[in-house]
């Protein structure tokens, strides 16, 4: 075995499976943007809060949509981007929402040089995973959604590293099929190279979904034949209302509570917390 390989390996056994820390971390990540990444991400931490889980939603994304959907501030300093290289730590990043049992590490402009220092940093791809450990060790959460950002950079690849598993939201489109196909190689390349080598696919959601015409139905069931069981049950439709929501600082459950897809969100949070012993 190559040293390199040899040297991950221990290094990503030493910080990953010894902590004995019960909070399930999941990264939400599709390298293809458009696809409702961000959207699953906010509206699933906002319905397994709902369910009685303490919830932590780590924006990862310099985009920082995901800190707006929720109605916080971007402001200077918040972000992950100095507990990355060891200045203070994430738990003073964590901030409340105005959801009970949602706390949110927010996300802002600076995180936009992340990806080259990281590159430049020592265990590069492992800075966001030790970031985390105080987090995970507090006891406060049962679940950490990160919302990586849309492109398969050294933040995703960090947040890949730090995470159990991988939510993958998937448009009804056949070009979204390339997004897929690329991050699950990504994940056979991370468990082979020692980086995460527990890291699995979690499942994935189909979003946008739009009952009335062909393509979305037959795309649904052909990822369905190819993924089998990992494709969650629940389809998450096209609305306007969720489109809507963002800009109002909202997930949908609190914006609409009638909505199709809020019951959509209400029930993938639902197969989500099952499906990882949450439930």
């Amino acid at each position: 075995m190559p040293a390199a390989r040899r040297e991950s390996l221990e290094y990503a056994r030493r910080i990953h499976y010894t902590n004995g820390v019960s909070t399930r971390v999941i990264a939400v990540a599709n390298q293809k943007g458009g696809v409702g990444k961000t959207t699953t991400a906010v509206n699933v931490a906002a319905c397994a809060a709902s369910l009685g889980k303490r919830v932590l939603l780590f924006d990862l994304d310099p985009q920082a949509n995901a800190t707006s959907g929720l109605g916080l501030e971007k402001l200077e300093g918040g972000s992950a981007y100095r507990p990355l290289f060891g200045e203070g730590t994430l738990l003073e990043k964590v901030r409340p929402t105005a959801y009970e049992g949602l706390s949110m590490i927010p996300s802002e402009v600076d995180m936009c040089g992340a990806d080259i220092e990281l590159a430049r940093s020592e265990n590069h791809l492992h800075r966001l995973r030790l970031a985390l450990e105080p987090v995970l060790h507090s006891g406060q959460f049962d679940l950490v959604l990160i919302d990586c950002p849309p492109a398969l950079g050294v933040l995703t690849l960090n947040a890949f590293a730090a995470a159990e598993g991988l939510l993958v939201p998937l448009q009804c489109e056949y070009y979204s099929l390339e997004g897929i196909s690329m991050v699950t190689r990504v994940i056979r390349q991370l468990r082979e190279n020692g980086v995460n080598p527990n890291l699995e696919l979690i499942g994935v959601v189909m979003t946008m979904y739009d009952g009335r015409t062909k393509l979305a139905q037959q795309v649904v069931g052909d990822v369905r034949e190819h993924f089998g069981d990992k494709v969650f049950e629940t389809v998450i439709p096209r609305t306007t209302r969720l489109a809507e929501a963002p800009s109002f600082g909202k997930p949908i459950m609190y914006y609409d509570p009638y909505n199709s897809a809020t019951a959509a969100y209400e029930l993938l949070a639902s197969e989500l917390l099952t499906r990882i012993g949450l439930a």
